[in-house]
């Protein structure tokens, strides 16, 4: 592993932005979420990523197959055992963002996942247990900032996501920006200001 990032046998970009809603929609489903996130591990065949996620074979399959017509996974290698060839999957990209595209489905809804909506509800045990870190701040900043910190935060996941795994425990990072309607200070008078 260099810079945070755990080593794969294979080539593949750092960051894919999601322009088309079949991309989004690839990437929507819960299942595909997960089988998304165990190719951050290394390359895996459809018999270990339905072996992982407890589905049968050809569920998998279905969905490996939505995934790489979306460009999100791609074979990145063969292995022949006895008369079976064993194709080996592997992400597109470390990290996919969604990029302006507005995609909803046919009810209006947003089609791609609140993440931290779905942080919300797998932390309630954790928070239950008192065994969850987290900090919430509210800040007002100017947008120009923006774009940097979101490039921190996402070079962030990916070094968690790059840390040696190991235990039997799987643990979820989750960060976002978003805007409120948190109240703010107004500007101080010009006799407040610090000096």
């Amino acid at each position: 592993m260099t810079g945070g990032k755990r080593s794969l046998d294979y080539e593949l970009a750092e960051r894919m932005e999601l322009t088309t809603i079949p991309q989004v929609r690839a990437m929507a489903e819960p299942l595909r979420e997960s089988l998304l996130d165990l190719l951050l591990d290394r390359a895996a065949t459809v018999t270990e990523l339905a072996t992982a996620v407890g589905r049968p074979k050809g569920t998998v399959a279905y969905h490996v197959k939505v995934l790489a017509a979306a460009g999100l996974v791609r074979a990145v290698r063969t292995r022949r055992v006895r008369a079976v060839t064993e194709t080996y999957y592997g992400r597109t990209a470390r990290l996919f963002f969604v990029g302006a595209l507005k995609a909803l489905d046919e009810s209006g809804r947003p089609l791609h996942s609140n993440y931290l909506a779905t942080a919300a509800t797998e932390s309630r045990q954790a928070h239950a247990d008192d065994s969850l870190t987290a900090i919430l701040r509210h800040a007002s900043v100017p947008r120009e900032h923006l774009h940097e910190f979101r490039r921190r935060l996402f070079d962030l996941a990916d070094e968690f996501s790059g840390l040696p795994r190991g235990g039997t425990q799987v643990f979820g990072f989750v960060a976002g920006l978003y805007p409120t309607e948190h109240p703010q200070l107004p500007e101080p008078a010009d006799g407040d200001a610090p000096g």
